[in-house]
């Protein structure tokens, strides 16, 4: 019963730490210690995404893995057949999945556990993926040492309770991401790599933008998780394996800026070809879906919000929709919760610093799924 209630206790801590307002990187750390409590571990990988592809952004490593790990991982999630792949847990709409039983208690059957985690040392894994409204905001696997018990049914389970709150945690920390604080470079940045990663050339851009994606503590000669995460996806795109177009990723950098990035082939002469790595600040047009996305606004709650950050009134509102007064107050006491703002004002404020300003005033339409329609 003590353990019972102490498993009680450490999840109502969860789940008011994913409504605590974090920033993502401080929410992944806080929850990583959190969850150890209760799910023990001796590795953890804990991921962002960009919910429009499921790729990863950013990570949070506990115990710090040697190089060739990442190029191992990606290899693994991108162009192998193995158990609980990410991608594959999110088509079966599989919250977690635990390795030792998904191999029917036969590890050596997947080949991450033969290629990265025996050379590591690891044992058996848990992984989960955290989704709300059918998009995944991030992904989490955790590993214990060989000598420890596998993952049980109920560690599996009380993890699959927290997902949704720790899906709802990592969307909203998208959203507080703060103000530039220095001006980004205006030209794109081009990194040209060779098929094994290895940096060819570089422009100063990309150079400015690669030092804003890796983390201070680590190698600068390691390439971003984002940057390893686009090229895996070409390199998926090029053998059939996923049918994406060019690879892109959204992503929010430390010093504020929004950031798209995307990979290509280069073919020479002889078919040998390097790879580029092209970024570029976001355009509002890129980010403005996955703030409505964040924020979880309706179709018709992103249109008189719209509305409102042009300052029209309730009764302009009302007339331009159709709808009535009273159905403008319903929409905006809904759109004040979700974005967690209790006036027109404060709402404005809110949105326009997530930098979709422009379109607002441009009169951009909306989708059906409440995204805007670019001509």
């Amino acid at each position: 019963m003590a353990k019972r209630a102490s498993a009680e206790g450490i999840k109502q801590s969860v789940i008011r730490l994913c409504h605590s307002g974090l920033d993502s990187r401080t929410l992944r750390v806080e929850l990583l210690k959190h969850l150890r409590s209760t799910i023990s571990f001796d590795y953890a990988y804990f991921s962002t995404t960009d919910p429009a592809t499921q790729f990863a952004t950013s990570a949070i490593l506990v115990q710090d893995p040697p190089a060739w790990m990442m190029a191992v991982f990606l290899e693994n999630e991108f162009l192998r057949d193995d158990f609980n792949k990410f991608s594959d847990m999110l088509k079966a709409h599989q919250t977690v999945g635990v390795l030792s039983a998904s191999t029917g208690h036969e590890l050596e059957r997947s080949p991450r556990f033969r290629e990265m985690l025996v050379p590591l040392a690891m044992g058996d894994e848990l992984r989960a993926v955290f989704v709300s409204d059918s998009s995944c905001w991030g992904t989490l696997c955790v590993h214990r040492q060989p000598s420890r018990t596998g993952y049980t049914a109920a560690e599996a389970d009380f993890l699959a309770q927290l997902a949704p709150h720790i899906a709802d945690g990592l969307r909203k920390a998208l959203l507080l991401g703060h103000i530039p604080t220095d001006t980004a470079p205006d030209a794109p940045g081009v990194l040209i790599l060779s098929d094994d990663l290895s940096v060819i050339a570089m422009t100063a851009a990309a150079e400015y933008w690669l030092s804003e994606l890796t983390e201070k503590s680590r190698d600068k000669a390691v390439l971003p998780l984002a940057v390893r995460s686009v090229v895996a996806a070409l390199k998926a795109v090029e053998r059939g394996i996923v049918t994406h177009p060019t690879p892109r990723i959204r992503l929010h950098t430390r010093s504020g800026h929004w950031l798209v990035l995307y990979a290509s082939r280069l073919k020479d002469a002889r078919d040998h070809g390097q790879i580029t790595v092209i970024f570029e600040t976001a355009q509002p047009s890129e980010i403005a879906p996955l703030i409505i996305q964040a924020y979880q606004l309706t179709k018709r709650e992103g249109e008189v919000t719209q509305c409102i950050l042009r300052g029209w009134s309730t009764s302009e509102i009302a007339a331009k929709l159709h709808i009535s007064a009273n159905t403008v107050q319903d929409h905006l006491k809904a759109i004040f919760e979700k974005v967690g703002v209790s006036s027109r004002g404060e709402l404005a404020a809110r949105i326009f610093t997530q930098q979709i300003q422009p379109l607002f005033q441009a009169d951009t339409p909306l989708d059906a799924m409440g995204q805007f329609i670019l001509k």
